[in-house]
C-alpha cells in the first residue's frame, strides 16, 4: 500500500495526484491518497479522519505521539457484537396482544372494538405465509384474535367464524385492523366480526363474519401417550418443498411440523415454532404460525398431492384452555370429506 498524505492547508492536490497516478502507476499496487486538512472542517477533525484512513489502509500511525495519555482497547472479536440502547416497540400495549393494540368496551354493554395495525415490518413472521405468491394472514390469526375479542366481553368461546376474503399483507405498509364485537342477543351470542383498511381514504373491508358465546367446555383431550400407540409414523422428508410446488409458500415460522403418524382416520403431529419465535408466543392465545401449522397434518396425510390450494375458511366450537405455547400435541379427526375435528394440547 502506497499512501500520500497533503500537508498543505486543503485539498487542493489531493485530486491532482489521484489522476497522476491513474495515469502512471502501473505496478498495480494500491495506493491511497489524503488531505491532511480541509478548509470547510475542524483542524483536529480532519487530521484525525486522514490518519485514521491512512492507519486502516496499512500506514504505521504513532497513535502515542498523536494521543498522550491515551490507551488502546481491544476491539469486539466478533464485528457486530454490541448492546442496544433502544427502547423496543411494543405491539402489546393497551391489550397485552401482538397484533391488538387498543380495545374500548361500548356503553350499556353493546359489545366492544378492538383495533390493531399489522406490516410486514412490525410483524415480519408474515412473510413465511405466501400463498399463490401473495403473503396473507393466515386463518389461524383471524381465529386468534377473534378469541382476543371474545375475551374482551366475557365470551370465551368461538361459535363459528367465516372467511368472507381474504385479508393480504402488502409488501410496503400497513393495514388497519378493527375486530368488532356486538351486542348479545336471547341466546347469550355476540356477533364478531374483522375488518381491515389499507389507507385512510380506502373503504373498511370485512373478512371474518361469527358469532362468540359464553357455554361452558370440556376438557382437552388426553394426549399424554405419545407417540400416539398403535400409529404408524408418516414421511415428511420433502414435505414443504412439495407443499412450495403446489402454490403454499410456507417459510421457516410456518414450517412447524415435525413429525406425524396416522392411525385409523385420525392424524396425530408434533408442531413447533422455530426458536426465534418462542418469546413472541407468549403474547398470543396461540401464535398463528403455530396453529396453521397444526393443520398442515392433513395435508402430510393426504393419498396424493392435489393440484388445489385449500386453507381453513370456516370455524366452529373453538375454545382455548391455555395460553403462550410454542409446541405442542395435535390430534385431527375426520368429520367429513371437508371437515376436521382438532384437538390441541401444549407440552405441560
Amino acid at each position: 500500500m502506497n499512501v500520500f498524505l497533503e500537508a498543505g492547508p486543503g485539498g487542493v492536490l489531493t485530486a491532482m495526484a489521484e489522476e497522476t497516478l491513474e495515469e502512471h502507476e502501473e505496478s498495480g499496487t494500491p495506493r491511497l491518497v489524503v488531505p491532511l486538512l480541509r478548509q470547510d472542517r475542524p483542524e483536529p477533525r480532519s487530521l484525525t479522519t486522514a490518519l485514521a484512513r491512512a492507519y486502516v489502509h496499512g500506514a504505521d500511525v504513532d497513535w502515542t505521539a498523536l494521543l498522550p495519555g491515551g490507551r488502546q482497547v481491544e476491539l469486539p472479536t466478533y464485528a457486530f457484537q454490541r448492546r442496544r440502547y433502544w427502547l423496543e416497540e411494543d405491539h402489546r400495549a393497551g391489550t397485552e396482544h401482538p397484533v391488538l393494540s387498543t380495545a374500548v368496551r361500548l356503553a350499556d354493554d353493546q359489545g366492544a372494538v378492538l383495533t390493531g395495525r399489522l406490516s410486514l415490518r412490525t410483524h415480519p413472521w408474515l412473510a413465511d405465509h405466501t400463498i399463490g405468491g401473495t403473503v396473507l394472514f393466515p386463518g389461524a390469526g383471524l381465529v386468534e384474535i377473534a378469541l382476543r375479542a371474545g375475551d374482551e366481553v366475557g365470551c370465551p368461546r368461538l361459535e363459528e367464524l367465516t372467511l368472507e376474503m381474504p385479508l393480504v399483507i402488502p409488501e410496503e405498509g400497513d393495514v388497519a385492523l378493527q375486530v368488532r364485537v356486538g351486542a348479545q342477543d336471547e341466546s347469550g351470542w355476540r356477533p364478531v366480526s374483522v375488518h381491515s383498511q389499507s389507507g385512510p381514504d380506502e373503504e373498511w373491508t370485512r373478512h371474518v363474519s361469527g358469532a362468540l358465546s359464553q357455554a361452558a367446555v370440556t376438557g382437552p383431550v388426553d394426549l399424554g401417550a405419545w407417540p400416539p400407540p398403535g400409529a404408524s409414523p408418516i414421511e415428511l422428508d420433502g414435505f414443504y418443498e412439495g407443499l412450495a410446488a403446489s402454490g403454499y409458500g410456507y417459510g421457516p415460522v410456518f414450517q412447524g411440523l415435525r413429525a406425524a403418524w396416522r392411525r385409523g382416520d385420525d392424524v396425530f403431529a408434533e408442531v413447533s415454532l422455530p426458536d426465534r419465535e418462542h418469546r413472541g408466543a407468549t403474547g398470543f392465545g396461540i401464535h398463528p404460525a403455530l396453529l396453521d401449522a397444526a393443520l398442515h397434518a392433513a395435508l402430510a396425510n393426504a393419498e396424493a398431492p392435489s393440484d388445489q390450494v385449500r386453507l381453513p375458511f370456516a370455524w366452529t366450537g373453538v375454545s382455548l384452555f391455555a395460553t403462550g405455547a410454542a409446541s405442542v400435541r395435535v390430534r385431527l379427526s375426520t368429520v367429513d370429506a371437508d371437515a376436521l375435528s382438532v384437538h390441541v394440547t401444549d407440552t405441560e
